[in-house]
């Protein structure tokens, strides 16, 4: 990633993005999928369709607080915002499942898996299953700048207000081929292109947000162990933003007692579009699948 600089003028911030993928009606688990950081919902669309189509399972992908408001409006938003953005969703889709008289299952990519995790760990008896997609606990993935080492240092400093890095290939995919459209796109966006927002998120990514979800981060590595609820995790082993220690943490340090890992041989971070999507998809279904078996054989 290559670092930029600029103080963006400020924009009013648009109107309330919702959920951009509509939920349908199903009798399988209603499931609550988070995009990552700088991401949207469309990073979820494959593995979403999978899941209603194959699952039957009604599938939210809301769109996280100011994703999709320009770049400067983005680079604000707090660690507390994201979080509560996340609770708000997870509320709605919680009375939702109720209504149905199923269980809901929480997850997400990326940071969007660490967001999963928390309400996971504050309400422990309303989840029924995690989807943690390549969490990010740790920037040590073998495409990771040494200046992400100095970030903790960064958040005490000014800098964090106009200082940015640019996407740079691989982008989290080791498909060449959408690899190659999203260089298309995100090469011609320059960093004052406020109001750039595509399907594939942000070409620029804010030094002082990296900063903000490192407090979410510090704060879901300490409410691991209150994570009761069965646990998927998937991991690229070739993952270029975040190792499988990530990986391992998690599943070291949860409470839960029924745990899944499935490690990818032919994916990078992005693993819900990347090679091996299918066998995501697919593993996903298996699991929201086991659970409802396990919900209609209780008393």
């Amino acid at each position: 990633m290559a670092l930029e600089w600029a103080w963006l003028r400020d924009r009013e911030s648009r109107e309330a993005h919702g959920d951009d993928s509509c939920p349908t009606p199903g009798v399988y688990p209603h499931v609550l999928l988070l995009h990552g950081l700088t991401g949207s919902p469309t990073e979820l669309a494959y593995v979403a369709r999978h899941l209603r189509l194959a699952g039957r399972s009604t599938v939210w992908c809301p769109r996280l607080v100011n994703h999709g408001e320009p770049l400067n409006v983005l680079a604000r938003t707090r660690s507390e915002q994201l979080y509560e953005s996340a609770r708000s969703y997870f509320l709605t889709a919680k009375q939702a499942a109720d209504d149905a008289g199923v269980p809901l299952v929480v997850g997400g990519l990326s940071l969007g898996a660490v967001l999963a995790l928390l309400l996971a760990a504050e309400f422990p008896a309303a989840i029924a299953g995690v989807i943690c997609l390549a969490p990010t606990l740790f920037y040590d993935g073998w495409n990771v700048p040494w200046l992400h080492r100095i970030i903790p240092l960064v958040d005490y400093t000014p800098l964090k207000y106009f200082t940015y890095f640019r996407e740079e290939s691989p982008y989290g995919l080791k498909d060449e081929s959408l690899r190659e459209r999203v260089a298309r796109v995100y090469q011609g966006v320059a960093l004052r292109d406020n109001d750039y927002f595509g399907q594939h998120g942000y070409a620029h990514f804010p030094i002082r947000l990296l900063c903000e979800s490192r407090h979410l981060i510090a704060r879901c590595v300490g409410a691991l162990r209150h994570v009761k609820a069965p646990l998927l995790v998937v991991q690229a082993v070739h993952d270029d933003a975040t190792s499988p220690r990530n990986s391992q943490h998690v599943l070291e340090n949860v409470g839960s007692t029924q745990k899944e890992l499935m490690l990818l041989d032919n994916s990078f971070h992005m693993v819900t579009v990347d090679l091996e999507r299918d066998r995501v998809a697919s593993a996903m279904v298996r699991f929201c699948q086991h659970l409802t078996a396990k919900q209609s054989v209780r008393p």
